[in-house]
């Protein structure tokens, strides 16, 4: 009888030896990468990839434990995009958020085959990134950002600020938003004829130039700005409301960030929310789901900014139903 009941400890120690080997074993370590078009030190940029972060995180996956994270940081410079995403690329990671068009451009460049998610993209389809935004059909999905009614947008609010205007110049960096700055111009001109606007297209290739093509406009009476969403003006963002203050040029902007630092008024998405939800998509795709089966999105959340100290600076007055439909009111 003892000698049965030892084989029967023996047996079940045996068969209990790898249900707690494989209990105590660790996670699989799955590698991430992230490839920014900004800089390092960029604050918002920074709050973008902790934002990110701490999605996954909500959805299990703990840095250090079962995920590891491989970030690149471009700084607007697109032959680091390339150089950066070929290093990427070289780690094989498991799947890769990509933050602009750029970015997912210098990527697809160097791989068909990794899962990429991309944050910001303005214009997936034109940039020949998906086949269509309900069924990406390949390797790559993600949130985009174009939506051409905002040129039209920004137009009626730079005219209900400053009706004096009568020439607007949208200004933008054509090596950074080729493939999707006609969309907005066509939206800013469709609104034009209407409210007896011409459109410049102001084109920007550096600072140097950036400066010239203002202080050009300013020599023409009642001209305002339009400043089109893409990475070198927002990673410019500080001499762009710089010189709008000093040549006195009223300017909307796409991004809450302008007018902290002194622009008129801004009218966007919220980019910390797209980065939050592409966790969910690394999250899916990390667990088996394709790329190619999920729908590229489109952003939630807007947000209307208006500073009333520049406006009292330009001699502008805000309309009281502006400032009530405004989500903050800098004064």
């Amino acid at each position: 009888m003892r000698r049965r009941k030892f084989i029967a400890l023996s047996v079940g120690a045996a068969v209990g030896w790898p249900l707690a080997a494989r209990a105590q074993a660790p996670e699989q370590m799955r590698r991430i990468g992230v490839l920014m078009g900004y800089a390092e030190n960029d604050s918002d940029a920074q709050a973008w990839v902790a934002a990110f972060r701490e999605g996954l995180q909500k959805l299990g996956w703990m840095e250090g434990r079962n995920i590891r994270f491989d970030v690149r940081w471009a700084w607007s410079d697109v032959e680091a995009m390339r150089r950066f995403a070929q290093e990427l690329i070289a780690l094989q990671p498991d799947v890769i958020l990509s933050q602009v068009t750029p970015t997912t451009a210098a990527l697809l460049q160097q791989t068909r085959t990794i899962p990429i998610v991309f944050a910001m993209v303005a214009d997936p389809v034109a940039s020949g990134f998906v086949a269509n935004l309900s069924h990406p059909g390949g390797q790559v999905t993600g949130f985009a950002t174009l939506e051409g009614s905002l040129g039209g947008k920004w137009l009626e609010l730079l005219k209900e600020v400053a009706p004096r205007v009568t020439r607007v110049a949208v200004l933008f960096n054509p090596t950074t938003a080729a493939t999707f700055a006609e969309s907005y111009l066509d939206s800013v001109k469709a609104s034009a004829a209407s409210l007896r606007v011409e459109v410049i297209p102001a084109f920007v290739h550096d600072t140097t130039e950036l400066e010239s093509v203002v202080a050009g406009l300013a020599r023409e009476p009642n001209c305002g700005l339009i400043v089109i969403p893409e990475s070198f003006m927002f990673v410019h963002r500080a001499e762009v409301t710089s010189l709008s203050a000093r040549y006195q040029l009223p300017a909307v902007y796409p991004y809450r960030q302008f007018v902290e630092l002194g622009g008129l008024l801004s009218y966007g998405f919220d980019r910390t929310d797209n980065f939050r939800r592409a966790a969910g998509y690394v999250d899916r795709i990390l667990r088996g789901e394709k790329p190619a089966d999920l729908p590229v999105q489109a952003p939630t959340n807007y947000e209307l900014v208006v500073n009333l100290k520049t406006a009292n600076t330009l001699g502008l007055d805000v309309p009281l139903l502006l400032q009530q439909r405004a989500n903050e009111v800098i004064e």
